[in-house]
C-alpha cells in the first residue's frame, strides 16, 4: 500500500508514525491487498473493524495472540488497535502508542487491555453518593500507566450541592491531573471536555456503572447512540454498556466506551503508581534513607507529613496497597514464568525420547 492510500484514515486517529511502521513492517509484501484499519469493536471470535469509508467484520489471525508479539500491553487485539486487514481477516497489529491495560478478574495472572491507542482516558465518577477518593488514585495509577493523559471527570453535578467543592478534593489527590466537574442535564461543562475530542484524537471513559459514561458519550455525539438507564436509589449503578466500542463524533474525534469495572488491578503500573503518588515520590526524596518504604523506619519524611497533616493518612494507606499489590503481581509473574520454563524443558524432554536412536 503506497502513503496515498492512507487518505481517509486521519478521521479514525491515523498518525504519520503509523505510516512508518506499516512500512517498516512490510505489510503491503506479506499480506497483497491489505489495508489499515481501526478495530471498533472486539468480540468472540470476530472484530469490528473500520476503515477508509467502510466497516467489515473480520477474524484475527492466530498470530495476533502469540505471546512473542513485543507490543506494549501485550498480545492480542483490544478496541482502538490498529489492525492489518487483508480478505476480512486481521492478519497482523501495529505498534500501540497507549494501552490502558488492567489484571484479569479471579486467580489468573493476565493482563487485559481495555483500549489501545488512547490519547486521553476520561476517569469518570459521580458526584453522589460517597465520595471514593481510594478509588479514583486506583484508576489515575492505571490511567498514567497507559501512557495517555488522564483527565478526572466528575458527573451528576446538578446533583451536588457544591460541585467545585468535590472538584477541589479530588484535584488534590490529583496532582497534574485535569479535574472537570458536568451535568449531562444541563450541559455544564460539555464544551471543557469536547476540546479533548478534537479532529483525529481519542478519548476512553472509564469507571463505575453507572456514572454518566454512556450519556457523556451520548452528549458528546450529539445522539442517543448507546441506552442510559437511571442509578438505583442507592446510588449505586446499573450496568448499560456490555461491551467495549469505539465512537466516532461528528467533528472528528473518537470515543472509547468501556463496561463499568467493579475492580480495577492494577498491571505493570510501577510507572503510573509513580505518576499518581507524585507528592510521595517527591516527599520520598527528604527520607533518611534512600531505601525508606515509609513503614517504621526512623526519619520518614513521608510519614512526618502525615504527622504534620500536610498529607492525607489514606492516601499514603492506599499508595502502600497498590504498591502491594505490584509486588504481589511480580511474584506471579516469576512464578508463571518459571512454570512456562518448566513445561517447554519437558516438552522438550518427551519430544526427544520419541526420537529413534542413531
Amino acid at each position: 500500500m503506497s502513503t496515498s492510500d492512507f487518505t481517509g484514515l486521519d478521521v479514525l486517529g491515523w498518525r504519520p508514525e503509523l505510516a512508518v511502521a506499516w512500512a517498516d513492517g512490510g505489510f503491503a509484501d506479506a499480506f497483497p491487498g491489505s489495508s489499515p484499519g481501526r478495530v471498533g469493536q472486539v468480540d468472540r471470535g470476530a472484530c469490528t473493524v473500520l476503515l477508509a469509508g467502510r466497516t467489515v467484520r473480520a477474524t484475527p489471525a492466530p498470530r495476533v495472540f502469540r505471546p512473542e508479539q513485543p507490543r506494549l500491553g501485550g498480545p492480542g487485539l483490544a478496541t482502538g488497535d490498529w489492525a492489518v486487514v487483508a480478505d476480512d481477516r486481521v492478519e497482523d497489529v501495529l505498534p500501540r502508542h497507549s494501552a490502558f491495560v488492567r489484571g484479569s478478574a479471579g486467580a489468573r495472572t493476565e493482563a487485559q487491555i481495555v483500549a489501545a491507542n488512547v490519547d486521553t482516558v476520561f476517569v469518570v465518577a459521580a458526584l453522589t453518593g460517597e465520595q471514593r477518593l481510594r478509588r479514583v488514585e486506583r484508576y489515575l495509577a492505571v490511567a498514567w500507566q497507559s501512557g495517555a493523559q488522564p483527565v478526572v471527570v466528575l458527573s451528576k453535578a446538578d446533583l451536588h450541592p457544591d460541585p467545585e467543592a468535590a472538584a477541589d478534593e479530588v484535584r488534590r489527590i490529583a496532582p497534574g491531573t485535569p479535574v472537570h466537574t458536568l451535568s449531562s442535564h444541563t450541559g455544564e461543562g460539555l464544551e471543557a471536555l469536547r476540546r479533548y475530542a478534537g479532529p483525529g484524537r481519542t478519548v476512553a471513559l472509564v469507571g463505575l456503572s453507572g456514572v454518566g459514561k454512556s450519556t457523556l458519550v451520548n452528549a458528546l455525539s450529539g445522539s442517543e447512540r448507546l441506552s442510559t438507564q437511571e442509578v438505583r436509589g442507592d446510588f449505586k449503578g446499573r450496568h448499560t454498556t456490555t461491551h467495549r466500542e469505539l465512537v466516532p463524533l461528528p467533528d472528528g474525534g473518537l470515543l472509547v466506551d468501556t463496561p463499568g469495572m467493579r475492580g480495577l488491578a492494577v498491571w505493570d503500573a510501577d510507572e503510573g503508581i509513580d505518576r499518581a503518588f507524585s507528592d510521595i515520590e517527591q516527599l520520598t526524596g527528604r527520607c533518611q534513607f534512600r531505601d525508606c518504604t515509609h513503614g517504621a523506619e526512623p526519619g520518614c519524611a513521608v510519614r512526618g507529613a502525615v504527622a504534620e497533616g500536610a498529607l492525607d493518612a489514606g492516601r499514603l494507606g492506599n499508595w502502600h496497597k497498590l504498591r502491594r499489590e505490584q509486588r504481589m503481581l511480580e511474584l506471579r509473574q516469576d512464578a508463571r514464568a518459571r512454570a512456562e520454563d518448566k513445561q517447554r524443558i519437558r516438552s522438550r524432554a518427551r519430544a526427544l525420547k520419541k526420537r529413534p536412536h542413531r
